[in-house]
């Protein structure tokens, strides 16, 4: 809504700018003084006003697309935001398994209706299992909050390769480790089975999650800008990007191990400001260095 108010102002429609400014401010104090959950943000009410994702119900009590959102949208109180991330660690990320849970503890017995996904069994896709889309949306959510650190460790579990290291691995995963799987169960008997795959579109947020957040290019405006969050242990990485006939070949160093903070960036020697560089279209290859700290 605030997005779309900025366009309206753009096309001089001031009228609908302002309406949409004050009711998008409505909306996140709304949020913040009847989702909050003391520990993390509820995702929804029953139409009879009970809470759903509340440290209150014995099924769902916590779910990570209110959390990560949260973040994403830069709605959520900046320590709220904070203390979420942390109860999502603490409750729905499965470490022996490798699984970022959608919610937890699964639908079973309650008589409340939440929807469709109820009728999978529990730890089944939408039903308490890991539904990709979601993790990935928590790796985006680490990685805007500077946590590089588990947000590569998310990536490392959610990349399918991994799935297949041993033995074990490849006959309780039972599909292919070359493609995202758009879910992974999460109870037993089937707990680490892949589900459906091929179809997903968390491959894609997979592939941004890495390139934009983690490894920080992002492409906008007609230059190239940088805002990595990384590993702390990492001290260089590189990129070639291609934009069109032009080629950059970009280094990134980070000599003080940080997880996320550019202080330079040079195009050929010559220093940038902005955090960014513009794209060019001249079909030559330019050297960019970058320099966290």
């Amino acid at each position: 809504m605030s997005e779309f108010a900025g366009l309206a102002q753009a096309r001089g429609d001031t009228e609908h700018a302002v309406a949409w400014h004050a009711h998008a401010a409505k909306l996140q104090a709304a949020v913040e003084a009847e989702g909050w959950d003391e520990s993390w943000y509820r995702r929804a009410y029953f139409d009879d006003g009970t809470p759903l994702g509340s440290a209150s119900n014995t099924e769902c009590r916590i779910d990570s697309l209110a959390q990560s959102w949260g973040v994403i949208s830069g709605a959520a109180d900046p320590e709220r935001a904070r203390l979420a991330m942390n109860s999502v660690r603490e409750y729905l990320i499965q470490y022996g398994d490798d699984l970022v849970l959608l919610f937890t503890p699964p639908f079973d017995k309650t008589p409340l209706d939440p929807g469709y996904i109820k009728g999978y069994l529990p730890g089944v896709r939408e039903n308490g299992g890991q539904y990709t889309h979601a993790a990935v949306w928590c790796v985006i959510a680490y990685a805007m909050l500077g946590d590089g650190d588990q947000a590569a460790e998310l990536l490392h579990m959610l990349n399918p390769i991994n799935r297949s290291a041993n033995r074990t691995g490849v006959y309780a995963y039972k599909v292919e480790p070359y493609v995202i799987a758009a879910d992974i169960y999460a109870v037993p008997p089937h707990a680490r089975r892949g589900g459906w795959t091929w179809y997903t579109g968390a491959a894609g947020w997979f592939y941004r999650a890495g390139l934009e957040w983690m490894l920080g290019l992002n492409i906008r405006a007609g230059k190239m800008h940088f805002n990595p969050c990384i590993p702390s242990e990492w001290r260089s990485y590189t990129l070639r990007f291609r934009h069109e006939e032009t080629c950059y070949e970009i280094i990134v160093n980070n000599p003080n191990g940080v997880s996320k903070g550019v202080v330079s960036i040079e195009l050929d020697g010559v220093p940038q400001s902005g955090g960014s560089i513009p794209l060019l279209h001249d079909g030559k290859t330019h050297q960019v260095l970058v320099a966290m700290g």
